[in-house]
């Protein structure tokens, strides 16, 4: 895998993580396990104000985690297909043992 395939692979991690690391976010992906919920009744159920929850959609929505579907006026949110199987992908990655002796390439104790 080339330096740059590598890079791009650690900053979809990190977005994906970040997008998992707030516990309003959570709440959100916790509430869509039950289905397809329109953004309205998601600002009921989390009692905050919708800057902070379209913030938070967006958020979501950039990791690949969650879907948008308009209606008319409303939007309607999913979780998106096989979402967490890139979370489990890439915790599974930092599980398993790398090549045998390749090491990140910065040296501090020669």
């Amino acid at each position: 895998m080339s330096l740059a395939a590598t890079t791009d692979s650690f900053e979809r991690h990190a977005a994906l993580f970040h997008a998992l690391s707030d516990v309003r976010r959570l709440r959100i992906l916790d509430l869509l396990r039950r289905g397809e919920q329109c953004v309205c009744d998601l600002q009921s159920a989390l009692d905050c104000a919708q800057s902070l929850l379209s913030f938070h959609l967006k958020t979501l929505r950039d990791a690949g985690l969650v879907t948008m579907r308009k209606d008319g006026r409303w939007s309607h949110y999913a979780l998106a297909p096989h979402a967490l199987e890139h979370a489990e992908q890439a915790v599974a990655a930092f599980r398993s043992p790398g090549l045998r002796g390749r090491r990140l390439p910065i040296s501090c104790c020669a």
